[in-house]
């Protein structure tokens, strides 16, 4: 069974109430592409249907303080996102919100390692190995991110971060069946540049040969490696084309009704 596209929406730090419904209501109104698939029953009398597939799973992150609201909702086809938990059970840790919070609260997805805690708050590839491992233990599922700054790009050292990156990830985990990795090159997210599709194939085909070579062939075939980093409605397409670009997270764009063409994309990828 191939890949399934994954289309994230990471809202970060925005929004108000209002903002959240209406953006929700955009959601729930859109027309998502879907696909037949043939289902065949066996029982007493045997069956075969004909039902409708989507054909990208869609997961919105929204600020910890709009979670259940956007949960209660948002369309039963789309999933909710935390954008962050802690590295282990809760306790005197302020300000910060564990994966058992997230649960009890029936939210089944968090972003973890996200370049922005990275830079802004000095979370090293150690402590976000943690929290993605601790996190897993708790029944979530986990959209892992790995990128370079332009620095390490122009340095020759794009593999070599983001391998270690996810080593650190592997060193700590038993199972990938519920990992997502994020590519977000650091250089792209915000800035309005986007890398090529040509590179972002040539990391999501090397990120592969990794897991391949260091978790196995099966976890490299199954675990869905997606692209982010000023994606939008106009590139999104031919990013998605690509044999190892099993999706996107995405950032100021989830904001906006383009967010809907870029779950359209899945389109582009199964025509492929």
């Amino acid at each position: 069974m191939g890949r399934k596209f994954l289309v994230g929406g990471n809202w970060k730090c925005n929004g108000t109430i209002e903002e959240v419904k209406k953006l929700v209501t955009v959601l729930n109104e859109a027309e998502v592409p879907s696909e037949d698939d043939v289902v065949s029953v066996y029982g007493k009398i045997f069956k075969t249907f004909v039902v409708k597939v989507k054909l990208a799973k869609v997961v919105v992150s929204p600020p910890f303080v709009f979670l259940s609201l956007v949960k209660s909702l948002l369309r039963s086809d789309f999933q909710v996102a935390a954008q962050n938990c802690w590295a282990r059970k809760g306790g005197a840790f302020t300000g910060e919100v564990s994966a058992e919070m997230l649960v009890n609260l029936g939210i089944p997805w968090v972003i973890l390692g996200h370049s922005e805690r990275r830079s802004l708050l000095a979370e090293s590839n150690e402590f976000v190995g943690d929290k993605v491992a601790y996190a897993l233990t708790q029944g979530l599922k986990v959209i892992a991110c790995v990128g370079e700054t332009l620095e390490q790009r122009e340095s020759g050292s794009t593999m070599a971060v983001v391998a270690a990156q996810t080593k650190s990830i592997a060193e700590k985990v038993s199972s990938w069946e519920n990992i997502v990795l994020a590519y977000e090159p650091v250089w792209a997210i915000g800035t309005g540049k986007v890398a090529t599709p040509a590179q972002a194939q040539e990391v999501h085909c090397e990120l592969r040969k990794w897991l391949h070579n260091n978790a196995g062939a099966e976890v490299a075939a199954s675990t869905r490696i997606i692209y982010g980093g000023s994606v939008n409605g106009a590139n999104c397409k031919e990013l998605a084309t690509q044999p190892d670009v099993d999706g996107f997270l995405v950032g100021g764009a989830s904001l906006k009704p383009e967010f809907i063409d870029i779950i359209k994309s899945a389109t582009t990828k199964k025509s492929a």
